[in-house]
């Protein structure tokens, strides 16, 4: 009997490792080439990572209710990165993985004048209800930030700055990873901080 219990914790502890080796599989990695996602946009139109080749791709996890976001878009400064960025030609996708009836989940057609209240400049909005693409990159908070280089290569996963607090006066000394990342990459230089812990509110899967 004692025998037959030890196998059979001997399966489960292997089902939980095996387990956890799928999720690490299905997690984007630094260095190694970025998943390939579809998703709609709050316009209704189908977007792909594919689609972005060749150009850089910041995928920006997003839930306007949270206050650490709030803490980013009340400053302006999510907006300033996304202005900035996207006029010298990077891609910025804002995603938002909210299920259906938790914080930050609202319909495609409320997108629209949410991104307008903010003066947000995202190339698109992701609408990722089911929080497929969320779990792929193994996105955990908002913000959760991720950079995509032009060959399809993960070259940035983490937070967006050195400061885990949602108070924007810690804004003026923060050092922003995402903006560092994206001029480096602009200037053909290898990131210097590649991977950094993401702070936040969770996703609300």
């Amino acid at each position: 009997m004692l025998k037959d219990i030890r196998i059979i914790a001997c399966i489960a502890a292997l089902a939980i490792v095996t387990a956890q080796a799928q999720a690490q599989e299905t997690t984007a990695v630094v260095g190694k080439p970025a998943p390939e996602f579809t998703a709609t946009d709050s316009a209704g139109k189908t977007r792909t990572l594919a689609e972005f080749k060749g150009k850089l791709v910041v995928l920006e996890w997003v839930n306007y209710d949270c206050p650490f976001v709030k803490k980013h878009y009340g400053a302006d400064a999510m907006q300033a990165l996304q202005r900035k960025y996207t006029e010298q030609g990077v891609v910025w996708l804002s995603i938002n993985s909210s299920a259906s009836g938790k914080q930050g989940n609202y319909p495609a057609e409320k997108w629209a004048e949410l991104v307008a209240e903010r003066k947000a400049a995202p190339t698109a909005v992701l609408l990722d209800t089911d929080g497929k693409v969320g779990r792929l990159y193994g996105a955990k908070t908002t913000p959760h930030m991720f950079i995509v280089n032009a060959e399809g290569t993960l070259i940035y996963a983490g937070a967006i700055d050195n400061n885990p607090s949602p108070d924007p006066a810690t804004l003026k000394d923060a050092v922003n990873y995402v903006a560092k990342a994206l001029d480096a990459a602009l200037a053909g230089k290898p990131v210097e901080t590649a991977t950094s812990a993401s702070y936040g509110c969770s996703v609300k899967y």
